[in-house]
């Protein structure tokens, strides 16, 4: 059962990945919420998970590519991702992205996730 447990974002440390992306995570047992900034241009290449994913754009825009198809996510707008959808998204404009993952990306923890780290531009 997961602890109680209350933070926020201010306290909450900042993965510098690359020049142009960082992240901070919270999460519990089964769910992660993560804040993603991203500098425009700046690419996520293409990937997939077993992760279910809600990307919430809280400020900016990225563009999509899933299935070949390019999805236009502005500020306000929320984009669902099934499970194991392969997907590529580029910062329009310096973004902020709320992530949710569930379960909770374990690549992430670990640092198996090196298609975010590095040049990624």
């Amino acid at each position: 059962m997961a602890e109680l447990r209350k933070t926020s974002w201010n306290e909450t440390k900042s993965e510098k990945l690359s020049e142009v992306l960082s992240r901070k995570l919270i999460y519990g047992d089964r769910v992660m919420l993560a804040e993603v900034r991203l500098k425009k241009g700046s690419v996520v290449p293409e990937h997939h998970h077993e992760n279910e994913q809600l990307t919430w754009i809280v400020k900016g825009e990225l563009m999509f590519e899933i299935g070949g198809k390019k999805i236009s996510v502005k500020e306000g707008e929320v984009l669902v991702i099934p499970s194991n959808t392969p997907h590529k998204a580029t910062a329009v404009e310096d973004t902020i992205d709320m992530d949710v993952f569930s379960p909770i990306r374990q690549d992430w923890l670990t640092g198996q996730d090196q298609y975010l780290r590095g040049g990624n531009r």
